[in-house]
């Protein structure tokens, strides 16, 4: 460890040698989609045993209220589980956030539900990488960060959100109040399997755009209907042709119709856009609106949209590349080489980003292929990443990183 004190390298040793693996393995075998409020009830008692370990207050935070239309186009209330948070020493001098999610892509009725291992260092399993394995690695560099001397300089928050995986629409306002006025936040979203970090994101848009038309007879007088499901089909069209360099466009699915006698009179167009700056993000929605109303003059249809842009584009600022580079030197001093690169996801990081905070979102383990059934962990990545987050977190409290920081 090349650039380590000894003091550090005591704490180093003992980020290591937490019970990662066994806390990761007994945390996956849950299954905590992000509709299974039972499974995440579960994980969120298991969470706030663990995390009790560290000093503070832990709470769990009821869910804002979340209401999307169904597929026959009534609004309907979406029940989420509740949020995980902790508070330790709000009045220390240096403040920062730290947040992962309890949720997984993987309903209760998912066939991909147990652990396998793939070889001595890789385990396959629900949620192991994204991110059981980054709460564990979170959990363990905080545990070696009290225990150090000069802990009582640095004051954090931790949320734990129940809906991440769904775009966090009842954790987003938790989100913006808690990150506020912190000085710097990282996220235990996973690395890539090489290590490399995400840097710049694209934002995150989802909609559901009603059509309403009117019903008729398809053989008898279909030419006094107005075809909802056809209207949102040619929706869906336009706003694809309408995506450039600047946002793509993902219509994901259109729900509504009917028997094959009857023109459908109502349609649910679901469609995702992913923007790269905030320019573009205005752009998609000034191509939303446009779209839409060109739709209702042609098709003779009513349309009401619901939604939003749930995750602004992340830059990578100033602020943001001098933490970058701040985690690189940890990496470096512990021999590990960091490195980042942009991508078209998006995560938490993007809304605590917007709240003016640099963000490192991706202080995870090394895995792959995360949502699918292949999902993996390196192992040796646990030991290695809360290692890596401990050592940041003690140069953060140290005052190596400040508000008017430079890359």
């Amino acid at each position: 460890m090349r650039g380590i004190s000894s003091f550090e390298r005591g704490v180093m040793e003992s980020a290591a040698d937490a019970p990662m693996l066994a806390r990761t393995e007994e945390w996956a075998r849950v299954n905590s989609g992000s509709r299974n409020l039972p499974g995440l009830a579960t994980m969120a008692h298991m969470l706030s045993h663990a995390f009790a370990a560290l000093p503070g207050e832990i709470s769990l935070i009821d869910p804002a209220p979340v209401r999307m239309p169904g597929p026959d186009g009534r609004m309907n209330a979406l029940d989420h589980g509740r949020h995980l948070c902790l508070s330790v020493r709000p009045q220390a001098p240096v403040q920062i956030l730290l947040t992962g999610h309890m949720d997984t892509v993987f309903p209760a009725d998912h066939a991909f539900q147990t652990l396998q291992w793939v070889d001595p260092t890789t385990l396959n399993g629900p949620g192991v990488a994204d991110m059981k394995g980054g709460l564990a690695v979170m959990l363990a560099a905080l545990m070696a960060v009290e225990a150090a001397p000069g802990a009582e300089r640095i004051g954090y928050d931790v949320i734990v959100n129940s809906d991440e995986e769904v775009g966090s629409p009842s954790s987003a306002a938790l989100l913006r109040q808690v990150a506020t006025g912190k000085l710097a936040a990282f996220t235990y979203e996973p690395a890539l399997p090489d290590g490399t970090l995400a840097g710049a994101r694209a934002g995150s848009g989802n909609f559901a755009i009603v059509v309403t038309g009117k019903s008729a007879h398809a053989g008898r007088n279909p030419q006094d209907g107005r075809n909802a499901l056809l209207a949102a089909a040619d929706l869906a069209l336009r706003l694809k042709r309408g995506s450039g360099t600047g946002f793509s466009c993902n219509p994901a699915r259109i729900e509504g119709g009917g028997p094959n006698n009857v023109v459908p009179d109502h349609a649910v167009l679901h469609v995702n856009f992913r923007p790269r700056t905030p320019v573009d993000e205005q752009a998609a929605d000034q191509l939303l609106n446009d779209v839409m109303a060109q739709i209702a003059r042609e098709h003779d249809v009513t349309l009401h949209r619901h939604g939003g842009f749930g995750r602004p584009p992340k830059p990578m600022d100033a602020k943001a590349q001098a933490l970058f580079g701040l985690v690189r030197q940890c990496g470096a001093d512990l021999g590990l080489s960091i490195g980042w690169r942009d991508t078209g996801g998006v995560c938490d990081g993007n809304n605590i980003a917007a709240c003016g905070v640099p963000v490192v979102d991706t202080m995870g383990v090394r895995g792959g292929n995360i949502h699918s059934d292949s999902e993996y962990l390196i192992v040796d990545s646990l030991a290695e990443r809360a290692q890596l987050s401990a050592l940041a977190l003690l140069r953060i409290a140290e005052g190596r990183f400040t508000k008017g920081a430079k890359a």
